[in-house]
């Protein structure tokens, strides 16, 4: 599973290290944690620093270790109440046998059983030990008492151990774990998004990429349209809060988490599923694809051979999806979008009263710095005059920023719809 990083906010987490030959799965663990973006600080028990030196960690999250439970360099001395009061989040991986016993019985002889008592944040402990002190009855009653208090107790794998043994016991992978971190705080932020989203609760199709229109069994008619801009834009719908079916052409990008993907080739192909999407029930849709505008009239069914130098292939003319979309009864919002190479502006907003639309965002592809294949985009967004809504610039910034202000602008012409 992945996770579009955008969505997840800036959390601190700190990784608690007990003693264990687990220890040196932590350090991996502190790199695919800052990988998801996290802050992440450290906290060693001296039973940690005897399998893992403190530098280890101090290079790798590049913040101090924590170690000692007063610290003189801590304000008024008190280095774990400021670690209490920092953390989004509490892992302790690996946690022992030892420090699982403190935490059910309530004991604070050092900094990371008294972060413990004294923090509001979720606690997460991912146990790993001999199997045999796995199954112990005290240990499984420590456990349960855990539970009862609302820490989450993420269970061993089972495997061959350190010792010889071979039961549950072993530490999950550092990948894992940073997943399930990663993945409890993109519900979370998913979950505000529903409530309070500039999007909550509607339902947004859109299409992306470029189509192709087949000559032959092997050629085909294409452009050079990546779909990066509408699969940025399915992401900003979907961290706004809505429900979002992306309908693709053959493009070569990781579909947005949380989005429903429909994998489409030809024009046809895609009117069909963006007619089929409207009829489940659509309230936006977001026209980014560039649709070829003629196919094929007889695309053949073997191979063309090379015959001469020329070879004449009759086109016809390919239905206009977003128009088409248009002028359906329950018509949805309709975004459109024009990429032109020369007067943009002006072919843009002819487009936006000859199609119906509600919005359409317009670009510059022969620009290099922002045409196709680019990372970055600059656009004009023009509103339906029943709007009464002045053109909106959109300076040049990634697509995923201007995925965002793009959200922000369908969300005010929709509050003026109403």
């Amino acid at each position: 599973m992945s996770f579009d990083l955008s969505v997840i906010p800036h959390k601190n987490i700190i990784l608690a290290v007990t003693g264990g030959i687990a220890a040196y799965k932590s350090a991996i663990l502190v790199r695919r944690l800052k990988d998801y973006g996290f802050d992440v600080r450290v906290v060693m028990t001296q039973g940690a620093q005897a399998f893992i030196t403190p530098l280890t960690f101090q290079a790798l999250s590049g913040n101090p270790v924590h170690t000692e439970l007063l610290d003189p360099e801590a304000e008024a001395g008190m280095g774990h109440i400021e670690l209490a009061r920092w953390a989004d989040l509490i892992l302790v991986a690996p946690a022992s046998c030892d420090s699982i016993a403190k935490f059910a019985n309530g004991l604070a002889d050092d900094l990371l059983s008294t972060l413990y008592l004294a923090t509001k944040a979720p606690v997460w402990v991912a146990p790993a030990m001999n199997q045999q002190m796995w199954a112990a009855k005290a240990t499984q009653r420590n456990l349960q008492t855990l539970v009862e208090d609302g820490v989450h107790v993420i269970m061993p794998d089972a495997g061959e151990q350190a010792c010889g043994d071979v039961g549950l016991g072993r530490m999950p992978e550092p990948e894992d774990l940073a997943r399930q971190v990663a993945a409890y705080f993109h519900k979370a932020q998913r979950a505000i998004a529903e409530k309070f989203g500039l999007l909550a609760g509607k339902r947004v199709t859109i299409t992306a990429g470029p189509t192709r229109e087949a000559i032959d069994p092997v050629r085909y008619i294409s452009n050079h349209s990546t779909g990066k801009m509408g699969f940025a834009l399915a992401a900003a719908c979907y961290a706004a809060g809505a429900k979002v079916t992306l309908v693709a052409g053959p493009v070569s990008l990781d579909t947005p988490n949380g989005v429903q993907r429909i994998n489409v080739s030809s024009a046809m192909q895609m009117l069909d599923v963006s007619m089929d999407q409207l009829q489940q029930g659509c309230d936006i849709f977001i026209a980014t694809a560039a649709v070829a505008d003629y196919r094929v009239a007889q695309v053949a069914e073997h191979k063309i051979k090379k015959a001469g130098d020329e070879l004449a292939v009759s086109l016809v003319k390919n239905p206009d999806i977003v128009a088409t979309i248009a002028q359906q009864q329950q018509r949805p919002f309709m975004v459109g979008f024009a990429a032109e190479t020369q007067n943009v502006e002006q072919y843009a907003a002819g487009k936006l009263v000859a199609k119906k639309l509600d919005m359409i965002a317009c670009n510059d592809v022969s620009r290099p710095d922002i045409g196709f294949a680019s990372d970055e985009n600059a656009m004009t967004v023009f509103f339906a005059q029943s709007y009464h809504m002045n053109k909106r610039e959109l300076e040049k910034a990634s697509k995923q920023e201007i995925s965002q202000q793009l959200v922000e602008s369908i969300a005010d012409a929709l509050r003026r719809r109403l």
